[in-house]
């Protein structure tokens, strides 16, 4: 007998059932975790957002589905799961906002976050917002600081092969110099002994430390967009523009901080093979880290001091050298270029700066380059090599020299072929009259002294040997993986904490944090080209009160002045996924009991384009807590999914060339001139109609339009691609919940596809999962409640337990699209069989919860249950339900399959043969004869010769 409860609410009223179970869900704190707990603990983690102030879009829950599947899923199997989200809120949107506007960007922040909030709780996701953490909230930013000055106050020491305090380096350096010490340091730090360094003044020796600590400020050739007023990263450039707002991208010689991630090369590629990551991303990685074996070879500049340090992987060709290139903006170049050289070199410098190394390393086609006038000599046989300067070597790449073998290299052949530069032939029975011979394994070296006749393999022993041993070069690894930039020219992030004394830097004590953003009048650079920073008045440091103080105060003795660059946004992002562990403690960052029982992250999901940024800064810095005892595991994410993107359908009008006048898509000729314009996509219908009225009053482009229609209506056309706010083809989730419902949009979008691929939406397929809720529903209700006590039929048990056995299959292995299938086939059969029974029912509403748990929870209580189902057992599959009882046979006619015919498994041949026989399609293609030979291979075939 159903409860008045059970019949007071008959239809699917998803509105009422997703605002009633949200409203509990925050009340009980249902899925807030502990980190004290006998079960055993699973942590499911999103990437967390960036709050922009245009919201959500259709495309951003993706992976906050798939995520929030998993993380109900292993609630109902038992673990202890942890699945916070937060907001990575400092950014370039807001600052450019608050440069436009003079808002502070911390008030648009706090209201794009609200209405985040307020879309992610919409969509049911199971976060514990106990947890909640903000990148830009001092609490936060505090311990990205302290690990900032951690950083500073460590080296790499290559011998333990981890990092050190800088405190046993200054102890080695007292006692015996540095000649001896292993460690990873800048290539200008100068050999000293003890006593020199002893007496050595306390400036100089705080500069030859920043050449060895891991966070650490130098000149530094830098990514400078003037638009943005920043400094940028490699991966924030796209196509020689900044990635954010698309502006021109120059490199520019600035002080900057930076990390010495270089020291971790080799460990951030060997730990590659440890983790469960998409191959192409970690490939992507162990490019952009870029491991080389090859040699350092050292070139002796004819008539000068210096030397030309040149790292090569191919230093058995060295008798094939015939000029030298240098990176333009190498430092060196100014000293070797001669008087007569000198107007060209300089034009051309200024010319690569115009150019990005991204579109220098992409330019395979275009050979430019000076000489420079002077001649370096052959560390064998003395031949003068004229050096050249071209935008193709890159300073940031090895030594920023190369050794140009213009018979086995295909740039420097084209190089040479351009400039008409010899080409000298050291591979033996091979011809270069077309192209560069870059093969290794088959080459034998020719005409090469010492090393003629020998191979690839051999040649490189023997040369590193011979280099070794005349003191020119040694066999060497290099990588192309280099110190980031720590600094950035803007306001909206972290205050880096140190103060500067004669220049040199000087860090906050951990006691002293967090060093809290100071008010300012404008979010410019100041206008001598200081960063925002810069139009503080109070920010200076007293070391006596260990205090911010006006900077009118500062004098150099007690009270200096800040560092006015902020951190990138890589920053707070690359250790959030442990202060999620332990969000409210504000003596630690983590303590000890929540990351020994959480330990790490057990699925992480989010985009391929953090690839070279967020997910290889990450792991440095987790290598480095490591190497401190500070964490238990040195890789953070045991296992990665790349989602897809979720992609617009973006619409379409064209307009006749030079006039107002649009042309309806199915009207269009060859012979028209138009220009396609995008349009919004929520003024077209599903059947690609245009809704001309709104046009006109969306933008005043089309208020003076006039349009041409076919047959009454105005047809767009249609492009897939990326969903974004400047294409006009983003579909808010709030519209799509408010007809449909969040159960609805959940399934909808993991019905699209592989979670993995790209997959475009589209609004007029969500109606079939809408009604497969619908249909759902209605296992329970039609006009009233219609669960019964009966016992289920043995088909309807086989066909509930073979989706059991499917849905659990295909969680695990994350295939959330076939998910939604299984559930569509199994509601549809159980509707046929007319089985409504409580035994089929309630395990179904376990397994329905992790996809559209609003609608699972009202099923569960209408079942009579007085508590959330988050915590009920998921339901396993019986094979003995599963077993075949029936087969569909073919039946073959002299080998030829005619029809099928449903037999019991328990027949044996002679019964089978009999119930053949009486179907009276058998008749049929015996056409009066007898059968000569029946082939029976049980629960297989049935073939009749006749």
């Amino acid at each position: 007998m159903a409860s008045q409860k059970e019949q007071e609410h008959v239809g699917y009223d998803f509105n009422r059932i997703e605002k009633k179970w949200q409203t509990y869900w925050a009340k009980n704190q249902t899925f807030k975790a502990t980190n004290k707990s006998d079960k055993p603990k699973f942590y499911v983690l999103d990437m967390f957002p960036y709050p922009s102030g245009a919201g959500l879009h259709v495309g951003h829950p993706l992976g906050y589905i798939a995520s929030d599947i998993v993380a109900r899923y292993k609630r109902h199997q038992g673990f202890n799961v942890l699945h916070p989200q937060g907001y990575d809120s400092f950014g370039l949107p807001a600052e450019q906002y608050a440069i436009q506007t003079g808002q502070h960007p911390a008030k648009t922040t706090k209201e794009n976050i609200a209405r985040y909030r307020e879309q992610l709780d919409r969509m049911g996701f199971s976060f514990d917002w106990s947890r909640e953490v903000r990148t830009s909230d001092p609490s936060y930013y505090k311990w990205t600081q302290w690990i900032f000055l951690l950083l500073f106050d460590h080296y790499y020491c290559i011998e333990a092969d981890k990092a050190m305090p800088i405190s046993t380096l200054v102890n080695r350096f007292e006692k015996e110099g540095n000649y001896s010490v292993n460690a990873v340091s800048d290539p200008h730090v100068p050999s000293f002994s003890a006593s020199e360094w002893n007496a050595y003044s306390n400036e100089k020796q705080q500069q030859i430390l920043l050449g060895y600590r891991l966070t650490y400020l130098s000149d530094t050739e830098v990514n400078w967009c003037a638009a943005l007023g920043t400094v940028l990263a490699n991966d924030e450039i796209i196509n020689g523009v900044s990635e954010r707002g698309g502006h021109p991208v120059t490199k520019k010689k600035m002080k900057q901080w930076s990390m010495r991630i270089g020291a971790y090369a080799e460990r951030l590629l060997s730990g590659l093979d440890r983790i469960e990551w998409p191959e192409p991303l970690k490939e992507m990685q162990r490019n952009w880290i870029g491991k080389s074996i090859g040699a350092k070879v050292f070139f002796q500049v004819e008539a000068h001091e210096a030397k030309i340090e040149v790292f090569t992987t191919r230093p058995d060709t060295i008798f094939g050298v015939t000029f030298m290139t240098l990176a333009p903006e190498l430092e060196l170049v100014q000293q070797l270029t001669t008087p007569d050289q000198q107007k060209a070199v300089e034009e051309y410098i200024e010319k690569t700066r115009q150019r990005t190394e991204r579109e220098r390393m992409a330019d395979v086609k275009s050979c430019t380059g000076v000489f420079t006038g002077s001649y370096a000599l052959h560390p064998f046989t003395a031949e003068r090599i004229p050096i050249w300067i071209g935008d193709y070597v890159l300073a940031d790449y090895g030594t920023g020299a190369v050794m140009a073998v213009p018979c086995g290299d295909q740039r420097d052949f084209d190089f040479a072929k351009h400039f008409n530069l010899p080409i000298k032939n050291i591979f033996k029975s091979v011809s270069i009259e077309e192209q560069a011979y870059s093969e290794k394994e088959n080459a034998v070296i020719d005409n090469s002294d010492f090393l003629t006749g020998l191979s690839h393999k051999e040649a490189m022993k023997t040369v590193i040997a011979a280099l070794e041993e005349k003191g020119c070069g040694k066999g060497t690894i290099n990588y192309r993986l280099r110190d980031a930039i720590f600094s950035r020219q803007r306001y909206w992030g972290e205050p880096i904490p140190v103060y500067y004394v004669k220049g040199i830097p000087y860090p906050l004590s951990s006691e002293d944090l967090p060093l809290e953003l100071p008010e300012v009048q404008k979010y410019l650079p100041t206008e001598e080209g200081a960063p925002p920073l810069g139009n503080a008045t109070h920010w200076a440091w007293d070391t006596l009160t260990k205090t911010v103080v006006d900077n009118s105060l500062i004098d150099h003795q007690s009270v200096f002045p800040l560092e006015l660059n902020t951190m990138p946004g890589w920053a707070g992002s690359s250790w959030y996924f442990y202060r999620y562990m332990d969000a409210q403690n504000s003596r630690e960052f983590v303590s000890l009991e929540a990351k020994n029982y959480w330990q790490d992250v057990d699925l992480y999901l989010g985009g391929s384009e953090h690839a070279t940024g967020h997910l290889l800064y990450s792991r440095f810095w987790q290598k480095f807590l490591f190497d401190l005892e500070l964490l238990p595991v040195d890789e953070y994410a045991k296992k990665l999914i790349n989602q897809g993107m979720i992609l617009g359908t973006s619409a379409f009008v064209y307009r006749k060339s030079g006039t107002q006048n649009y042309i309806s898509k199915d009207l269009l000729t060859a012979e028209d001139k138009v220009e396609p314009i995008r349009v919004d996509v929520n003024l077209v219908n599903s059947s690609d109609e245009l809704d001309t009225a709104a046009i006109q009053n969306w933008q005043p482009q089309f208020q003076q339009a006039t349009f041409e229609y076919s047959k009454g209506v105005f047809k767009v056309g249609r492009e897939v691609e990326k969903m974004s706010k400047s294409k006009y083809n983003v579909v808010n989730p709030d519209e799509i919940c408010d007809q449909y419902g969040a159960d609805t949009l959940r399934m909808y979008e993991m019905f699209l596809g592989p979670i993995e691929q790209a997959k475009p939406w589209n609004t007029a397929g969500i109606s079939g999962v809408s009604g497969f809720l619908n249909k759902f529903w209605r296992l329970f209700y039609d006009d009233q409640w219609r669960v019964t006590e009966a016992e289920p039929t043995k088909e309807a048990l086989k066909i509930t337990h073979e989706t059991i056995k499917k849905i659990t299959y295909d969680i695990e292995h994350f295939s959330f699209n076939t998910c939604v299938s299984s559930f569509m086939i199994c509601v549809n059969e159980l509707h046929r069989l007319q089985c409504y029974s409580r035994s089929i029912l309630t395990p179904l509403t376990v397994l329905l919860s992790p996809f559209a748990p609003h609608l699972a929870e009202e099923l569960w209580e209408n079942l009579g249950h007085s508590h959330s189902l988050t915590q009920e057992p998921f339901p396993v599959a019986n094979e003995a339900y599963m077993v075949e009882e029936n087969k569909d046979y073919p039946i073959s006619f002299n080998g030829k399959m005619r029809f099928t015919l449903s037999l019991s498994l328990d027949l044996d041949q002679e019964a089978i043969k009999k119930a053949v026989l009486e179907d009276p399609r058998t008749m049929e293609y015996l056409n009066g004869n007898t059968p000569k030979k029946w082939i029976i291979v049980p629960a297989k075939i049935i073939n009749i010769v006749c």
